[in-house]
C-alpha cells in the first residue's frame, strides 16, 4: 500500500462514530424506594402541667427554681399567711358565737314547751322560740362553712407541686404579688417526664391519607445537626387549622429521650415513612421534570408528525363511563421521560410512576429496563466567544 493511499485511508471521515451526547443521564436500576411525608414540629413533653394559685397575697418564701427537679407534694411557694390566719381566726370566732346563740335559743325553746303545757304562755310563743333555734342552727352551719373557707384559703396559700417532674418555667419572684381575682396565674410549668417527649407537627390535606398510627418517623433538630433521631406516630387529629385557606392537622409523635438531648420548645424537621418497596425498578425523580433542549423538541415533533402520516388510522376507541374517575388514578400517575438510545439520542418513554421521593420514583409499566440510561437533565454546554 502506497504513502498516499494510506493517508487516503485514515483520513477518512468515520460517519459511524458515536456523537457525544448533550444530555447528563443516570441507570436505572434495582432497589428500595422509601416513601415519606414530611413536616415541620415543635417537642414538647407529653406531660406538662401549669401550676397556678387559687387565692391572692404576696410570695414570702420559694423553694423552686428552674431545671430543679420536684417531687409531688413538694412546697414550691409560700403566700404571706398574715391575712389568711386572722381569716381563720375570725371564722372560729363565728361559731363560738353561732353555738353561744344556738345553746341559748334552745334553753329558750325548752322553757317556753314547759310554760305552753302550763298554760302560762301562748303557742305562739313556743313558735317563736323554735323558729329562733332553727335560725340559730343554719347560722353555725354558716359559720362552720366559713371556717372551712378560711382553712382552705389558709392551705391554697402554700402552693405544693402536683406530679414529680422537672421545673421548666417560673413566672414568679420573691416578694412579687400573685393577683387571682379574675384568672388564675399560672406560677410555674412542670414537665412530668422528660425522657418521654413529644413532637406535635402540622400535616398537609393532601398527606393525610397516607398516615396511620405507629408509623415510623424520622427527624433532625438544628442542636444536633449530624444525628437522625427516630419516632412513632401515636396520634392523628381530626381537628383541622385553616390559615389563610391553607388546611393542616395536627400529628403527635412519640420520642425516647432516653438521653435527655431534646429540649422542650425545639424545632423537629420530620420525615413519617409511609410506604416501603424492596427490589423495584427506579429512575431519579429529576427525570420526571426534564424536558428536552428547543432543537431536539422540534425534532420529535417532526417524527411524530410523520409516524402520524405513515401509521394507519386506527379505530377511535369506544366511550368509556369511568373516563373521569380513571384519571384521578391512573393518569396522574402517567410520565413521559427520555433514555438515551444507542446513538446517544433523546428516545421518550411513557410510564406509569409508583412510589416517590425526592431521590428516587418507581416505575410500574414502561419500556424501561436496569441498565438504561435515563436523562435527568441538559449539559450546559459554554457559549463561543
Amino acid at each position: 500500500m502506497s504513502a498516499g493511499v494510506a493517508a487516503a485511508f485514515f483520513l477518512k471521515p468515520k460517519s459511524d462514530a458515536i456523537p457525544h451526547s448533550k444530555y447528563r443521564s443516570s441507570p436505572v436500576d434495582r432497589g428500595a424506594i422509601h416513601q415519606t411525608v414530611t413536616a415541620t414540629g415543635t417537642i414538647n413533653p407529653v406531660a406538662l402541667i401549669n401550676v397556678g394559685s387559687q387565692v391572692s397575697g404576696t410570695v414570702a418564701e420559694l423553694n423552686a427554681d428552674f431545671n430543679d427537679r420536684v417531687r409531688k407534694g413538694q412546697v414550691l411557694l409560700k403566700l404571706e399567711p398574715t391575712i389568711f390566719n386572722a381569716q381563720v381566726g375570725q371564722a372560729e370566732a363565728n361559731i363560738a358565737s353561732a353555738r353561744a346563740s344556738l345553746r341559748l335559743s334552745q334553753a329558750t325553746f325548752e322553757r317556753n314547751q314547759q310554760l305552753v303545757e302550763q298554760k302560762f304562755v301562748s303557742s305562739l310563743a313556743l313558735d317563736q322560740s323554735r323558729r329562733e333555734m332553727e335560725v340559730a342552727a343554719a347560722n353555725l352551719k354558716l359559720a362552720q362553712a366559713q371556717l372551712d373557707r378560711a382553712r382552705a384559703d389558709l392551705n391554697n396559700s402554700v402552693i405544693r407541686s402536683p406530679i414529680d417532674g422537672v421545673v421548666i418555667k417560673r413566672t414568679i419572684d420573691l416578694g412579687q404579688t400573685v393577683a387571682a381575682s379574675f384568672n388564675t396565674p399560672n406560677l410555674f410549668q412542670i414537665a412530668q417526664d422528660l425522657t418521654k417527649m413529644q413532637i406535635d407537627t402540622s400535616v398537609s390535606e393532601a398527606d393525610v391519607g397516607l398516615l396511620k398510627d405507629g408509623l415510623p418517623a424520622r427527624f433532625v433538630v438544628d442542636a444536633y445537626p449530624d444525628r437522625e433521631f427516630h419516632a412513632t406516630m401515636r396520634q392523628f387529629r381530626l381537628a383541622p387549622n385553616v390559615v389563610q385557606n391553607v388546611v393542616t392537622y395536627n400529628v403527635v409523635l412519640d420520642v425516647d429521650n432516653s438521653d435527655e438531648l431534646l429540649k422542650p420548645g425545639m424545632t423537629a424537621q420530620v420525615r413519617l415513612v409511609v410506604a416501603n418497596r424492596d427490589n423495584v425498578l427506579r429512575i431519579p425523580t429529576t427525570a420526571l421534570r426534564f424536558r428536552l433542549l428547543e432543537e431536539d423538541q422540534e425534532a420529535e415533533r417532526k417524527r411524530n408528525k410523520a409516524t402520524a402520516q405513515t401509521a394507519p388510522a386506527s379505530p377511535a376507541p369506544a366511550p368509556e363511563d369511568d373516563v373521569a374517575f380513571r384519571s384521578a388514578s391512573e393518569t396522574a400517575r402517567m410520565f413521559k421521560v427520555y433514555k438515551l438510545d444507542a446513538r446517544n439520542q433523546p428516545q421518550a418513554v411513557d410510564i406509569r410512576a409508583g412510589l416517590s421521593n425526592f431521590r428516587y420514583t418507581e416505575v410500574l409499566s414502561g419500556d424501561l429496563k436496569a441498565g438504561d440510561q435515563i436523562i435527568t437533565r441538559a449539559i450546559n454546554e459554554p457559549k463561543a466567544p
